[in-house]
């Protein structure tokens, strides 16, 4: 194994972002391609199987990259980590695992490894600190996701602590923009609410009925502010220790945020709220002083966010979307008589 000393972010480095085809890879992806000191290394699923420890560890021998992003893994909304927890906990856990592990086999000192807020307890003090996390129960819908990702995040520390690695966890508060995924089962709430309010206002309908309250607050982070945050990580010296947090520093209610989707997207109907179905956390809100103090802040407000979001889902999804729901017709034709 390579003795090379811990790189930072400097001419000639070698960047390997897993998952680079996901709503945070394909960020990461734009943000480090746009560097010139900066060799990026990407690989289609075609290419290496990240659930496969042998092709994940002869991958990463014969690329050698000084660092590594982990930005692959399973993710999804509260119906889809409802639906499938077995998927959720066992691929990421294996994922991390390989490609952490074929990291420090690689000779990789560097690494950026992606945690979640809901790492933190349910009812969790706000701003939420690392200081916090394994205090209390997490909100049981994502728990699987959620221990998997405590496990990446103890594995990094472990490499850390065993082999002085430098494998830094990053917990960024929930992340949107261009390239997410807006498929109704498996998608998180901002980009859910976006298609819904769509096709309400395509099909000219006159209300909307979400899940919950609305009452419950989040954070949300636009993707491309995630990866400056990441290259200003990379750019530190600083030792690495507890986890980073990355969010805005403020939150919104799902109430709020709905308003301003249907702004955005121009829907004037009324929105009805069913209580029926779980909140989840009431708040979720991190306490970002850490990447501030290295220098890193957001840029992109939230209504201007959503309106790059909607504009990359018009150009990319909406003909897709269109197509679903002929297909749904088709096969499930309507029975009025009119």
């Amino acid at each position: 194994m390579r003795k090379a000393s811990i790189p930072i972010l400097n001419d000639g480095l070698k960047i390997y972002v897993a998952g680079h085809a996901g709503l945070v890879g394909s960020a990461l992806a734009r943000r480090f391609s746009g560097l010139k000191e900066v060799h990026l290394v990407t690989a289609a699923r075609t290419e290496v199987d990240l659930t496969d420890p042998a092709q994940v560890e002869r991958f990463l021998n014969r690329e050698r990259p000084d660092a590594v992003i982990l930005a692959a893994g399973k993710v999804g909304g509260i119906r889809a980590n409802a639906s499938a927890p077995a998927q959720f906990i066992r691929e990421n856990l294996v994922i991390e695992a390989n490609l952490i592990h074929g990291s420090w086999n690689a000779g990789v000192k560097r690494l950026l490894n992606f945690g979640s807020g809901c790492m933190y307890p349910k009812a969790c003090p706000q701003p939420m600190k690392p200081e916090h996390l394994m205090t209390g129960p997490m909100e049981p819908t994502s728990e699987p996701y959620s221990i998997a990702k405590l496990a990446g995040m103890v594995l990094c520390s472990s490499y850390n602590r065993q082999y002085g690695t430098r494998y830094t966890t990053l917990i960024p508060c929930t992340v949107y923009g261009p390239g997410d995924s807006f498929d109704p089962q498996d998608s998180h709430v901002l980009p859910a609410l976006l298609r819904k309010f769509h096709e309400a206002k395509e099909s000219g309908a006159c209300e909307v009925t979400l899940w919950g309250s609305g009452q419950a607050r989040r954070e949300f982070l636009y993707a491309d502010d995630l990866a400056e945050a990441c290259e200003r990580v990379l750019r530190s010296d600083e030792p690495s220790g507890d986890p980073i947090n990355i969010g805005r520093g403020e939150s919104i209610s799902i109430q709020g945020l709905a308003q301003k989707v249907g702004q955005v997207v121009g829907f004037r109907g009324e929105v009805r709220w069913d209580g029926s179905y779980p909140d989840g956390a009431p708040e979720k809100r991190l306490d970002s002083d850490p990447i501030r103090r290295m220098g890193w802040s957001p840029r992109t407000d939230l209504l201007s966010g959503l309106e790059q979001t909607y504009r990359w889902y018009l150009q990319n999804c909406n003909s897709a979307v269109r197509a679903e729901l002929v297909e749904a017709r088709r096969s499930h034709p309507s029975t009025d008589s009119g």
